[in-house]
Order: structure tokens, then sequence, then C-alpha cells
């Protein structure tokens, strides 16, 4: 099965990026994490997403905050598909950085998830990998369906309690 990398732009992205890490591993596939900068450590970021494919990795999940241009650098040097995280870091609340990960040029997508949208990048993840692996597939529908039997189980409780 691919692995899921998952790099940070900063170790401070970590709160918000674990979500994404525990949710990916909650499904069975295997992570890399690491932390790459766009702007300090660019060379090494290019050198790991060139390489990605050749090491198994599936999906790459992208966090970063302020500038955000994590995403769209792991972008360019790979064709493997990129999940951008926008991360709430400066006095914009994330919105500077959900624009520099959503806006960018044709030809080198990024899927971008909400603001801190960690847990949704990681089941993002697991659907594009599920497309090749059944058994995944299965278990995101066993999810969705555990949520809905929650939430009409609420419904009723909740219906029973105004009436």
């Amino acid at each position: 099965m691919k692995k899921v990398a998952v790099i940070m732009g900063s170790d401070s992205d970590l709160k918000v990026v674990e979500k994404a890490i525990t949710t990916v591993q909650s499904y069975g596939v295997e992570t890399e994490v690491h932390i790459f900068s766009a702007h300090r450590t660019p060379a090494e970021a290019k050198e790991f997403t060139a390489s990605a494919r050749d090491n198994g990795i599936g999906v790459i999940i992208a966090a970063a905050g302020k500038a955000a241009h994590l995403a769209g650098a792991i972008a360019a040097n790979t064709t493997l598909p990129v999940i951008g995280i926008p991360i709430k870091a400066s006095a914009l609340e994330g919105i500077d950085a959900l624009l520099s990960t959503v806006q960018m040029p044709a030809g080198i997508p990024v899927a971008t998830v909400a603001i801190d949208g960690a847990e949704n990048a990681g089941l993002l993840a697991i659907q594009i990998l599920a497309v090749e692996d059944k058994s995944l597939a299965e278990k995101l529908q066993s999810a969705r369906d555990q949520k809905k039997t929650s939430i009409l189980e609420k419904d009723k409780e909740i219906n029973q309690r105004y009436k």
C-alpha cells in the first residue's frame, strides 16, 4: 500500500497537522512526517518531493501558515496528488495561508482544505488511495455509515426532548 507523506513548514504547525497524521494512521496507512520549509529548506523539500514516488509515497499533505508556499513548492516537483492545509498562524487568521495555498497557477494543482482542516486533509488522502484499494474504500464507507447512525440517534433524542 502507498504511504502518505505529511510535511509541515514548521514544528509549530504540528498541533494542527497531527489530526491529519492520526486520521491517516487510523485507516492503517503508513505515514512519513517531515518538516521542510519552502523558504528555509527549499533544496531539501525538492529532493524529498522529487523522490517521493520512488519511495512509496502515494499522496502528499503539505501544511503551512502565513505565506504558505509549501504545498505549491511541493506540487511543482511531483505529479503526485498534493493536499494543502492552510494554517492559522498570523494576524490574518489564516486567510493569507488559504489564498497562498489555493491560488495555484494552471498546471500545478493543489487540493486545498479549510484553514486548519487537517482531519479532512487526512480523509482526502485516504479517499485518493482508496481509488485503487477496495479495503480502504470499505473502511471509509463504514466510517461514514457510523457518523450517519450517530446523527440519526441524536436527531431522535432531540426530537423526543422537545415534543
